[in-house]
């Protein structure tokens, strides 16, 4: 059974339909790049499946046991974000909060999967160090543990490279592909880096003026990624 199921799935604002009749499913294990132009729906997307914002029309829903206080969520950080003046520890232990309930404190199992998680991300010597003062891999590394605290089966990335030097991005892709490959976890990534998509994705949505759902096989003798990557080698002047 699938994890996420969009059907007829209608975006947009005020109105204004970008995105219509989306049809698409995400199966455990898979790793879904979202491809597509600026401006495209993209983040709307993203924000519609966790329930953020409303669709225009049809439906997304959860299988197999996925709940949607499940999914993990790493947003694109914004200047404000990266000048938080809290410990790497608290931002990433927040990310257990769907989990607690009605409890106002977090308990031993909370602060325990915290630490597990700053382990797995290289973090386990900067606990108490202040997120504002980290380099952007090391905050990006610190906001995957927090959305890691609060799934082990989906986990959402938007544009999660962007701004990162290349040696940095080559980390984080191997990292999200470990979480993928070896932890099981699904994967579902907004990109605009279509080399990488095309190398770590199982499959590919491109929206947009095309539409496309397929495996990253079947989409790279697309007629979407041909119009997508002569957009990306057109010279801008």
């Amino acid at each position: 059974m699938a994890l996420l199921t969009c059907k007829n799935l209608s975006l947009g604002y005020e109105g204004h339909v970008i995105v219509k009749d989306l049809n698409f499913s995400v199966n455990a294990g898979d790793y879904l790049c979202i491809v597509g132009e600026n401006g495209s729906g993209k983040t709307t997307l993203m924000k519609t499946v966790l329930g953020l914002t409303a669709p225009l029309s049809g439906s997304v829903t959860t299988g197999d046991g996925l709940k949607k206080n499940e999914i993990g969520y790493l947003p694109q950080q914004t200047l404000i974000q990266r000048d938080f003046p809290a410990s790497v520890r608290e931002i990433v232990i927040s990310g257990c909060q769907a989990r607690m309930g009605k409890r106002p404190f977090y308990g031993p199992a909370e602060k325990e999967l915290a630490k597990k998680n700053m382990e797995r991300m290289g973090l386990s010597g900067m606990a108490d160090r202040c997120y504002r003062e980290l380099s952007g891999g090391q905050q990006q590394r610190v906001l995957l543990a927090r959305a890691l605290c609060a799934t082990q089966k989906l986990l959402l990335m938007d544009e999660p490279v962007a701004g990162l030097d290349p040696k940095v991005t080559a980390e984080m892709y191997e990292l999200i592909e470990t979480l993928n490959k070896k932890d099981g976890i699904t994967v579902i990534m907004i990109s605009h880096d279509l080399g990488a998509a095309l190398r770590y994705a199982t499959h590919i949505l491109h929206i947009g003026g095309k539409v496309f759902y397929g495996t990253r096989e079947e989409y790279g003798k697309s007629e979407a990624a041909g119009s997508l990557l002569q957009k990306e080698e057109t010279p801008h002047v």
